[in-house]
């Protein structure tokens, strides 16, 4: 056991374990700490605590010290000092007509660095640019290419449920989210209705995916022939809350050169328990009819899982 601390920031919402070093922090308490970056402010956000060594990524830095008066009015400073930081960038992106999208600047708290996040789609050579802006602002400079999901997280905003964004709000990290999880949770496959203001899929298709696994195991699907109590039949739809399914039962066709067996007009419904699946090749093919999609569709929908 290994006793910590955990420092929040806030550009990101992800808490970061420190070595406390024996001294006691209170809640909200405001901390210069060393990171990636350079030397930022944040604040205690898990007071001193003892966790398991496998939670720790060692070695674990120390916090430098508790923020001075001279510490918040030099971050108020750099906070002032951001928007014509990211006017002159701008301005500069323009000149060297880089095609990349800037997103933020930042200075760290002893004023030795500024960085400057950006999205693109590709790789940009900004070294010309870097020497221009060191030029320009006399101090180091940092140009970090950031993905639209990271973009989203920083500038936030109101999704489409009316809430703040998951990721500029309490989502520390981002999980992977795939179409697989959209169709597990019979969700129309339309971009626009399953992607973020980011343009990826939605992260909140992963929040209940496991519960939606749970419940689909041993459930045929729409389309997949079974065997009732009452005979062979076909599923017509499925209630995973429910545990059930409804079936539209084989009748016997009077047609001898009929093709398919016709099917009943009355819908009878069945527990899980109830039906028994028959193979495997009908549960395929009741797979592929449901989830059929049109290919520029599907083109679409891979796009969205890209960073």
């Amino acid at each position: 056991m290994t006793e910590i601390v955990g420092v929040g920031f806030v550009k990101a919402s992800k808490t970061y374990y420190f070595d406390p070093e024996g001294k006691e922090y209170k809640m909200g308490e405001l901390v210069i700490v060393e990171t990636a970056r350079g030397l930022e402010m944040g604040h205690i956000s898990i007071e001193n605590r003892k966790v398991e060594d496998s939670e720790i990524v060692a070695p674990l830095k120390k916090i430098e010290r508790h923020a001075t008066k001279a510490d918040l009015a030099k971050y108020r400073e750099n906070l002032n000092k951001r928007e014509s930081a990211m006017k002159v960038c701008e301005e500069k992106i323009r000149n060297h007509k880089l095609e990349m999208k800037l997103v933020d600047a930042e200075y760290t708290i002893d004023g030795s660095k500024v960085i400057f996040y950006f999205s693109a789609e590709g790789r940009i050579d900004f070294r010309e640019l870097v020497k221009d802006l060191a030029a320009h602002f006399r101090m180091r400079i940092e140009l970090r290419q950031i993905g639209v999901r990271d973009e989203a997280r920083m500038l936030g905003g109101i999704g489409i449920c009316g809430r703040p964004f998951c990721c500029s709000r309490w989502l520390h990290d981002f999980q992977p989210v795939s179409i697989k999880m959209a169709k597990q949770q019979n969700l129309s496959l339309n971009p626009s209705k399953i992607s973020g203001s980011c343009g990826r899929l939605m992260c909140c298709l992963n929040f209940e995916n496991k519960t939606y696994q749970e419940l689909r195991k041993g459930m045929p699907n729409e389309g997949e022939q079974v065997v009732t109590p009452d005979g062979p039949g076909k599923v017509t739809a499925v209630n995973l809350f429910e545990g059930s399914v409804n079936v539209r039962l084989f009748e016997k066709s009077k047609d001898k050169d009929a093709k398919e067996t016709p099917l009943s007009q009355e819908v009878r419904t069945y527990f899980k328990q109830e039906v028994r699946r028959t193979d495997k090749k009908s549960h395929k093919k009741s797979r592929n009819e449901q989830n059929n999609v049109d290919p520029e569709t599907m083109k679409e929908l891979e796009k969205l899982t890209r960073d």
